[in-house]
C-alpha cells in the first residue's frame, strides 16, 4: 500500500515513480478517490466548490496524466474512472457533486477516443447507492441558508434509507473488475440493478416522465 494525495502534484508524481521503480510498468489505473457534498448549490462557497472539484475532477486528471507516459511506452493500458448514476441524471441537493461526475463522464469518453491509437482504453463504472460510509462522510455546505433546512434534512433521510438498501460493495468491485479485464471493454458499466434501471430510463424515458418520477422518489413537490 502506498499513500497518495490526489490534490498534490508532487505526491502523485512520487506515487507513479515508486510504482514504476517496483513493478516496471503500469497496466491499470482505477480512479476511485472522491468526496461528497449534500446541500443547496448556492450554500457552498467557491472555495468549497473548488476543493470538491480538486479531488473529484482534477485529482483524476492529475493521476491520469501521470500514468499516461508509461502506458504509452507500453502501447497498452486501461483506465477505469468511478463515476456515478449522478453523472447521468440530475441530482437535487447534490448539484456540485453531480457536476463533478458529469465532468468525469465527458472527460472519460473524450479521452478514450484520444488514447485508442496508443493501445489504451478509458471506461466508466457507474454505481448507484452502495452500502458504504459515504453518507457519514458527506461534507456539509459552508454557508448554510435557512430556506434549505427542511429540504436538506429530508434529502439526508432519503440518502440514509437508500444507502441502507443499497448494493453491496462487491457489486461495484465486480463491475470494476469487468471494466478492467474485458478484452473489448464497453464504454460504461452500470454497477447493480438500480444503476442499470436508472441508466436505461434516462436514455429512453420521456424527459417529463423521468423528471416527475425523480421528484416523486426524492419527496420533492411534483
Amino acid at each position: 500500500m502506498l499513500l497518495c494525495d490526489v490534490t498534490d502534484d508532487a505526491s502523485v508524481a512520487k506515487l507513479v515513480d515508486d510504482v514504476l521503480a517496483e513493478a516496471g510498468r503500469i497496466d491499470l489505473l482505477v480512479n476511485n478517490a472522491g468526496m461528497g457534498l449534500l446541500g443547496g448549490a448556492e450554500e457552498s462557497s467557491m472555495t468549497q466548490a473548488q476543493a470538491l472539484f480538486d479531488v473529484n475532477v482534477f485529482g483524476v486528471l492529475r493521476v491520469t496524466n501521470a500514468v499516461l507516459p508509461a502506458m504509452r511506452r507500453q502501447e497498452k493500458g486501461r483506465i477505469v474512472n468511478l463515476s456515478s448514476v449522478q453523472g447521468i441524471i440530475p441530482a437535487p441537493y447534490f448539484a456540485l457533486y453531480s457536476s463533478t461526475k458529469h465532468a468525469i463522464e465527458g472527460y472519460s469518453e473524450s479521452l478514450d477516443h484520444e488514447l485508442r491509437p496508443f493501445g489504451m482504453r478509458v471506461v466508466l463504472v457507474e454505481p448507484a447507492y452502495t452500502r458504504t460510509l459515504f453518507e457519514n462522510n458527506l461534507a456539509k455546505p459552508d454557508q448554510l441558508l435557512d430556506i434549505y433546512d427542511s429540504a436538506r434534512a429530508g434529502m439526508n433521510v432519503v440518502v440514509r434509507k437508500a444507502m441502507e438498501k443499497g448494493d453491496s460493495p462487491d457489486v461495484v468491485a465486480k463491475a470494476v473488475l469487468a471494466a478492467a479485464t474485458d478484452p473489448a471493454p464497453k464504454r460504461r458499466y452500470a454497477a447493480g440493478k438500480t444503476a442499470r434501471q436508472v441508466s436505461f430510463l434516462r436514455r429512453f424515458a420521456p424527459a417529463f416522465a423521468f423528471d416527475k418520477s425523480l421528484r416523486k422518489q426524492l419527496g420533492l413537490p411534483v
